[in-house]
């Protein structure tokens, strides 16, 4: 799998990246993260500033980015993959009205795509006519607002990525494969805090299997 970042805060995905199971998958070449700044996509003097957006039309605030610095990212990114339509590969934009991001979303796309281009926008949002050349997916983590799109990108890097075959050692690892709850315990089986204990539930530790497995049915996480 193939991710395409399109940021201009390339250096927000450093520490997330380089860390445990994904800096593993990326040094495994199991997943590839590639980004590239539309601000590299601007023509300008040397030295000058090159801005990625501008005021929207029709008033209100803020900014908005720009299309064509975007669409030259993406331009750039099938000519070296060798697709000749803007349209072949998978294009996600992040914004709080899309189509809900889920776990079946992410297993579908790890089926579906050998190439994801992630669109994070930053300032006010994206000029509408990058999603409609592009027929990009808008898609979001949650209803709320963010800063930018960074976060969701990683949000769905991770999730994509841990449904790829070997990403995560055993496909046992996977805990939307298990039944698993929202009350989950460890040593020691009796923990003493501020004068009071707190212990282990009984099923835990009766190493009866199917009563523990109907106990983690009735605590299953919505």
């Amino acid at each position: 799998m193939r991710f395409h970042i399109i940021t201009i805060f390339p250096e927000m995905f450093d520490s997330y990246l380089k860390e445990s199971i994904l800096g593993r998958a990326i040094k495994n070449k199991l997943i590839s993260i590639k980004f590239y700044n539309p601000r590299d996509f601007i023509k300008a003097p040397k030295n000058n500033y090159k801005p990625v957006d501008d005021k929207p039309y029709g008033g209100g605030p803020g900014m908005v980015m720009r299309a064509e610095p975007i669409l030259k990212v993406v331009q750039s990114i099938y000519k070296k993959l060798k697709v000749k339509k803007l349209v072949k590969l998978k294009a996600i934009i992040f914004s709080p009205s899309g189509k809900k991001f889920t776990t079946e979303y992410a297993k579908q796309a790890a089926k579906r795509y050998a190439d994801i281009v992630l669109i994070s926008g930053r300032y006010e949002g994206i000029d509408a006519r990058v999603q409609k050349i592009l027929k990009a997916e808008e898609i979001s983590i949650g209803d709320y607002v963010l800063t930018g799109g960074e976060l969701p990108a990683m949000v769905a890097i991770d999730s994509i990525s841990r449904q790829i075959p070997g990403v995560l050692g055993k496909y046992e690892s996977l805990e939307e494969e298990r039944v698993s709850s929202s009350e989950i315990y460890t040593r020691p089986e009796i923990l003493k805090w501020k004068g009071k204990k707190y212990k282990v539930p009984k099923v835990l530790l009766s190493g009866n299997h199917k009563k523990i497995e109907e106990w983690k049915k009735s605590k299953k996480k919505s």
